[in-house]
């Protein structure tokens, strides 16, 4: 049996893609169970990972909790965004960078408190079920990576089957133990909005903030095969050149800034990985088998397909800050996030069934219209079952 590996990398509410696209894998597929046994979570896509994780005994109900979770969110059920905490905030920020620090202890290091958030995750994920799928041999392994804020550390926390062992690199170490709902908020952390989340003491950010290699995670558990869904939306040639030479502007406001931070933290990475992983592919079929199997790392061929947005995801949050609960509003157009400017940044936060359902739509379409690289992808076997490349 070869395992196929789902990567889901994410960025805030743009995750919300993912869901349409698992909709349509369940209707194109039409299996029960997961038709992925090595699930591999980051950022939001933690938050879907795990979802699929709990419920692996039954695909389409997974994908039903996770339609329903995403069109029930609404700003209010993904942070505090009443006026007293949105004040509080605001004004810990002004002392710390006000008064350096002679008034105590600096206290700010978010901006929304997400702790409806994560009512909201432990009401709907029982984590507990991973273990018995694990045993019944539905899943070889679970993965969910977040950044130590201590160390700058990618840190990859998984359940798998005995014979996954933990890894170290030089920027890079897996953890065996029992995934949790913290884990999901740990790895789904936005750096400066969301709040650090502790584990077992430590400090922890969005997994996306140094992953580079965010399909690495799935390769270490054995997967012969990996489908990823990502958010990034690739330009042609054409519209990018046509954008640099309408696009101008003598002012450049934060809400811009932070917009494209949060791009590079959460757009690149998983592509780029994955055009490595194609490199390898094709650099190994010019091999024989023989030297293959002798090969020191013991590389191998592993299939792969992406599936992406086919419109700017950004661009489609352009007319929610209307939608943004008053208090929130007012705090960005402070930092020069409108209707008009700043849709980057607003498209992370903007947690609005509006929205969301403009994604899950989205994500539906496009992944219907791969039906054909679909099918390709399920029906290709494998070249062999020898141990993972290192990664």
């Amino acid at each position: 049996m070869l395992n196929v590996g789902l990567v889901l990398s994410g960025g805030g509410a743009r995750a919300g893609y993912q869901v349409g696209a698992l909709r349509a894998l369940s209707e194109l597929l039409g299996t029960t169970t997961t038709p992925f046994n090595i699930l591999a979570g980051l950022s939001a896509g933690a938050i879907n990972s795990m979802t699929l994780a709990c419920f692996a005994d039954d695909f389409p109900r997974a994908v039903a909790e996770l339609h329903e979770t995403w069109l029930s969110l609404e700003p209010h059920s993904v942070y505090r965004s009443d006026v007293r905490h949105l004040v509080s905030a605001g004004a810990r920020w002004i002392k710390d960078v006000t008064t350096g620090g002679v008034l105590g202890k600096s206290q700010a290091n978010y901006l929304l408190d997400t702790q409806p958030l994560r009512e909201l995750l432990s009401s709907r994920l029982d984590t507990s079920r991973i273990a018995g799928h694990l045993a019944a041999g539905i899943l070889r392994g679970v993965t969910v990576s977040a950044t130590s804020y201590a160390t700058g550390t990618i840190v990859s926390f998984f359940e798998g089957e005995p014979m996954a062992h933990p890894r170290q690199r030089s920027a890079r170490l897996s953890i065996r133990e029992p995934l949790t709902v913290e884990h999901v908020m740990a790895s789904a952390a936005i750096p400066l909005f969301f709040p650090p989340v502790s584990i077992k003491g430590r400090n922890f950010g969005d997994g996306g903030m140094r992953m580079t290699t965010p399909v690495s995670p799935a390769i270490h558990l054995g997967a012969d095969k990996i489908l990823a869904i990502g958010i990034r939306y690739r330009r042609t040639q054409e519209e990018t050149v046509q954008l640099n030479r309408e696009t101008s502007g003598s002012h450049v406001t934060v809400a811009q800034i932070a917009g494209v931070l949060l791009n590079a933290l959460f757009l690149d990475s998983l592509d780029d990985d994955l055009a490595r992983l194609q490199r390898i592919n094709r650099t190994l079929g010019f091999l024989s088998d023989d030297v293959r199997r002798n090969h020191p790392d013991s590389l191998r061929r592993i299939p792969s397909l992406l599936l992406s947005p086919s419109r700017d995801l950004g661009h489609l949050a352009a007319d929610e800050y209307e939608r943004f609960p008053r208090m929130l509003r007012h705090l960005l157009r402070g930092i020069g996030a409108t209707g008009e400017s700043g849709w980057d940044l607003m498209s992370y936060l903007a947690f609005q069934p509006a929205y969301i359902g403009k994604l899950i739509e989205l994500g539906y379409r496009d992944t219907l219209e791969r039906r054909a690289d679909i099918e390709a992808f399920f029906a290709e076997p494998a070249d062999d079952l020898s141990a993972s490349p290192p990664r």
